[in-house]
C-alpha cells in the first residue's frame, strides 16, 4: 500500500485543497476544519447547503483559512458564504474536537473508490491509500495504518450522507450516486480514523497494516440530518 492522495478542508463543508504532504497531528491534519459555517440555529453544512461544497477553501502562507482567495474573516469571504449558505450564514472559528463529524481523519482506499465509480472528492477524504482491494476496506477497522513515523487507527466504516450525491464542481445533485453507495456498499464507504502517533505523510509514502491496541479519546461531532449508524457503536450525535 502507499499514499496516493492527501486533502485538507480549512473551512468545513467547503471544497478541500489537495496536498503533496500533510502534517498529521493528534488533532488530525494540521489546519483541517478550523472554521465552519454557522446559521441562526447552529452549524450549516453541505448536507443542506449544496453550494458551499463548490466554494474553494485553502490555507494561506500565514496558516490562516481562505475562502475563494480571501481571508476567512474578510468582508469578501462573508459575502461568498452568505450567497452560498443562505440568510444568516456566517463563518465561525472553532478548533474543538466536535468540528469533525466522527473522528479527525477519513481514509479512502483505491479499490473501493474504483468500485464506487465516481470522483473521490465526493467522499471528502483526508487520505487515499492505493493498492487496497475493494474487499479489504470493510475488514480494516480494528487495525492501524503505519506511514513512516505516523500511526493511524481505523475505527469503523463511514456511513455516507447525501453530500456524496453533490458534484463538487457544479453543485448539481445526482441521487443515483448516493443510491449506488447503499446498493453496493450497504451505505458505508471510507474509514473513520484517528491519529495515534503524529508524523509527516507524503504522497508516495509506503503504508502498512499493523495491530491496533488503542481507542480514540473522542468520538462524535456534528452529525446532522438522516440517522447515522454510529449511535449503535457508542458514538455521540449532536444536532
Amino acid at each position: 500500500m502507499h499514499v496516493s492522495g492527501l486533502w485538507r478542508y480549512p473551512v468545513k463543508s467547503l471544497a478541500g485543497e489537495e496536498l503533496q504532504s500533510a502534517d498529521l497531528t493528534l488533532d488530525g491534519v494540521a489546519g483541517d476544519r478550523l472554521v465552519h459555517v454557522s446559521g441562526p440555529r447552529g452549524p450549516l453544512t453541505g448536507r443542506t447547503r449544496y453550494g458551499l461544497l463548490t466554494v474553494a477553501g485553502s490555507t494561506g502562507p500565514d496558516g490562516v483559512p481562505y475562502v475563494s482567495g480571501h481571508r476567512w474573516d474578510s468582508a469578501e469571504a462573508a459575502e461568498i458564504i452568505l450567497q452560498n449558505g443562505g440568510p444568516g450564514a456566517r463563518l465561525v472559528a472553532d478548533a474543538g474536537p466536535d468540528r469533525f463529524d466522527v473522528l479527525n481523519l477519513l481514509v479512502a482506499t483505491d479499490g473501493a473508490v474504483q468500485r464506487f465509480g465516481h470522483d473521490v472528492r465526493r467522499l471528502r477524504p483526508n487520505l487515499l491509500l492505493a493498492g487496497v482491494p475493494a474487499e479489504l476496506e470493510p475488514t480494516m477497522p480494528g487495525q492501524a495504518i503505519a506511514i513512516g513515523e505516523a500511526l493511524i487507527g481505523v475505527h469503523s466504516v463511514r456511513g455516507r450522507c447525501v453530500v456524496t450525491s453533490i458534484d463538487p464542481d457544479t453543485g448539481e445533485q445526482d441521487m443515483d450516486v448516493f443510491r449506488r453507495i447503499h446498493a453496493v456498499f450497504g451505505g458505508e464507504l471510507a474509514l473513520n480514523s484517528w491519529v495515534i502517533r503524529p508524523g509527516i505523510v507524503r504522497v508516495g509514502d509506503e503504508a502498512s497494516l499493523v495491530s491496533l491496541d488503542a481507542e480514540p479519546d473522542h468520538l462524535g461531532g456534528w452529525i446532522v440530518g438522516a440517522p447515522y449508524p454510529y449511535a449503535r457503536k457508542g458514538l455521540r450525535r449532536r444536532s
